[in-house]
């Protein structure tokens, strides 16, 4: 029944109604190009040429963001706005943006279509009127045959013989070839209006090009919110922490230095008090170090450096990590920063009884793997700051897949790029 009603759905009418919509708006943008680009052309050695041929190309940006809106509201078909026209090193003018329309992509890919879309737009127009216009004269004939005054029927000699539909049978019979012929007529539409998706995604949508410095920008935002957090963090944890113990520790050796005279012990006690706070404030320094960059990560690489993190992990830790060589140093220290985060979750959230940590190379890909039995249910959000974890990831081209069931066991897998330490990838797989 669903096959029967095809022709009759809200998706069908819409799609039928883009189809024939398409040679109207196939004209005007064809014939917009053809002849905007022929007069330009004719006019170039004039200074009138290139702003006709910008004026042209801009129209034609704009009939393309058009054909954007009509596949969207009639097929559902979301495209991507590409840019907008970008003057280079910021200068402004005439002549600017006359530089600016002729560079784009855009307006390139925009002319491209109105160009090659009609011979198409041709073919779905007539197949609409062809379909629609037999399949519902036959589906309905049973309705209107009593208006005409002689038989119906098809002359196939020239002498009045052939077939001739004069009984409610014959024309019950012409109805179903009228809905067989509307039925595949919607099919037909249904996939050339396909064909259009993919014109309209191509040519009139942003570029791939466009959309990776989009997503490099995008990145590159993340990256800079990220590093403004991490000094803010850093000026608070010395503010609040080993700066103001060192501002306590000068009040008590000034009043154990008033001291020193008049009551020796006191002032010895005092000085002792101050000697644990110098410790305290050591210890509060050497972890805020760790934090910025382990000095064991720079001089002894990944392996050292995260047996001692999971050393301090409150949950046992087994490290395995196969690497023959060390990666690129920013690479390596997002790695590092990753899995110490990985561990924290772990210890704050997991309430496992023991976790893995497994690091290996594939081709041009840098693998971690973060495994605990403890109790799932870690997502990216829920305040586990694996979120923070999957945009700084992505910021730097790579990715992190969290599988964690209830009741786990949670297995959370990071990759990253691998670049070598003079930075330059590699294609070597060493496992």
């Amino acid at each position: 029944m669903t096959v029967l009603r095809l022709p009759f759905t809200a998706r069908a009418w819409r799609e039928g109604l883009y189809a024939l919509l398409n040679l109207p708006m196939a004209i005007v943008g064809f014939v917009t190009a053809v002849t905007g680009l022929a007069v330009s052309a004719g006019l170039l050695i004039t200074f009138v040429g290139l702003p006709l041929l910008a004026l042209t190309l801009l129209w034609l940006r704009t009939f393309g963001y058009v054909e954007r809106q009509r596949a969207r509201l009639l097929l559902g078909s979301e495209v991507a706005e590409p840019g907008p026209v970008r003057h280079r090193d910021g200068k402004t003018g005439l002549l600017a943006w006359i530089g600016a329309v002729l560079r784009s992509d855009v307006s390139w890919r925009s002319t491209a279509y109105a160009l090659l879309h009609l011979p198409w737009a041709i073919a779905t127009f007539t197949v609409v009127v062809t379909t629609w216009a037999g399949g519902f004269a036959a589906l309905t004939l049973p309705l209107w045959s009593w208006t005409l005054n002689e038989d119906i029927g098809i002359n196939t000699d020239g002498q009045g013989n052939g077939w001739i539909w004069d009984n409610p049978f014959e024309l019950a019979l012409v109805s179903v070839v009228g809905l067989l012929l509307l039925i595949s007529g919607s099919l037909l539409i249904r996939g050339m209006v396909a064909v259009d998706r993919l014109a309209v995604r191509a040519l009139l949508g942003p570029s791939a090009a466009a959309s990776r410095v989009s997503q490099l920008e995008e990145d590159r935002s993340v990256v800079v919110d990220t590093s403004a957090a991490d000094l803010r963090r850093i000026e608070r944890d010395l503010h609040d922490g080993a700066q103001a113990r060192l501002v306590a520790l000068a009040m008590d050796l000034g009043l154990a230095k008033e001291k020193l005279t008049e009551d020796p012990e006191a002032a010895a006690r005092m000085v002792d008090e101050a000697h644990g706070e110098v410790k305290l404030a050591l210890q509060e320094l050497r972890d805020l170090a760790r934090g910025i960059h382990p000095a064991v990560l720079t001089d002894r690489g990944l392996g050292p450096a995260l047996s001692s993190v999971a050393a301090r992990c409150t949950v046992p830790v087994t490290v395995d990590i196969d690497l023959d060589q060390r990666p690129a140093p920013a690479i390596e220290g997002i790695a590092y920063f990753t899995t110490s985060e990985l561990l924290q979750n772990i210890s704050k959230h997991s309430n496992a009884h023991h976790a893995t940590i497994e690091i290996w190379r594939t081709t041009d890909r840098l693998m971690i793997q973060v495994t605990d039995n403890g109790q799932g249910g870690a997502t990216t959000t829920h305040g586990t700051g694996l979120a923070g974890l999957t945009e700084r990831l992505t910021a730097v081209d790579g990715l992190l897949a969290i599988q964690s069931p209830h009741g786990g066991p949670t297995t959370i897998t990071a990759e990253l790029p691998w670049r070598e330490p003079d930075g330059s990838p590699s294609g070597r797989r060493p496992r």
